[in-house]
């Protein structure tokens, strides 16, 4: 292994040292499966990415993503952050968008500015796929929650735009903080379907945004994740589907990652099309170091 760059960035921030953290290995095509993963273990981020060549490949970047324990086929974060970086760093050209080839299929990634001329990074998503529901009494139990926090007028369903979540309607931010995961009863879950768990609410804790959001990833071997575009984007497609604000129509700025002293904010956008759900997850990202692997 010789003298890789890394970068490490934070994605879904409102400044540094918050949001979801990633690093990102550039010019990784030399490197073998397991020395992939092993890095990745070294770094302890809930992913870490590898853009394997500075050159693309049909019309995109060859980009795999590893959490400390395996190698999975699409994550939001690590493909805004890493978007972030080939524009910048890699590929080094004032593009307007960014495509990873990923092992979920080739993902577009576009950069705009907001009101205040910030660069935002948005990711679409595929369309959503949406499983089995669940019933209340069993998400309790696996949430350590009384039947009377959930919102009964949306379902409990799995739903998964390359990554499979749970999504959890509950009615009040104190129901949020007080979720905790029950391994036993998760373990037995897992047996049904093996996903994330993403609970939220229409209370935040700041007045400007519209959804307060936890997730829980326990089975991939973290606890609760700051910021999770891949799962608020299974979230876009359920808010739609279910016409949550009314509408198919969303646009929403989802917080995440307070109980966990990581603020995070996440754009929502998604609208029916026929059969099919145009979902889109935005953020701002924010280099915070770079450094060599010897």
């Amino acid at each position: 292994m010789s003298a890789l760059t890394f970068y490490l960035v934070d994605v879904f921030a409102e400044e540094k040292f918050a949001g979801n953290q990633l690093a990102v290995v550039a010019g990784a095509g030399s490197l073998t499966n397991g020395r992939m993963q092993e890095i990745a273990n070294e770094m302890h981020f809930s992913e870490t990415t590898f853009v394997l060549s500075d050159r693309q490949r049909n019309g995109g970047f060859d980009v795999r993503i590893f959490t400390p324990s395996q190698e999975v086929p699409f994550a939001g974060h690590p493909t805004l952050g890493t978007a972030y970086v080939i524009k910048h760093f890699v590929a080094k050209e004032d593009a307007d968008s960014v495509v990873l080839n990923l092992k979920v299929g080739q993902i577009q990634v576009r950069f705009e500015k907001d009101a205040g001329n910030r660069e935002v990074v948005w990711m679409g998503q595929k369309s959503p796929v949406f499983g089995r529901t669940f019933g209340v009494a069993r998400l309790a139990s696996v949430l350590n929650l009384d039947e009377a926090d959930f919102d009964g007028r949306f379902p409990i369903q799995e739903v998964s735009t390359g990554l499979p979540f749970v999504i959890v309607p509950l009615k009040t931010l104190d129901a949020v903080r007080r979720a905790r995961i029950g391994m036993e009863r998760l373990r037995e879950l897992a047996k049904d379907v093996q996903a994330g768990i993403l609970v939220f609410c229409p209370e935040t804790y700041k007045e400007e945004n519209g959804l307060n959001v936890r997730v829980f990833v326990d089975l991939f071997g973290i606890s609760e994740d700051p910021a999770t575009g891949s799962g608020n984007g299974c979230l876009a497609g359920y808010l739609s589907h279910h016409r949550y604000f009314g509408s198919d129509s969303v646009d929403v700025r989802v917080e995440q990652g307070y109980e966990i002293k990581r603020p995070s904010l996440l754009l929502l956008r998604a609208e029916s099309k026929g059969e099919m759900i145009d979902v889109s997850v935005g953020g701002r990202v924010f280099l915070v170091a770079t450094g060599k692997l010897v």
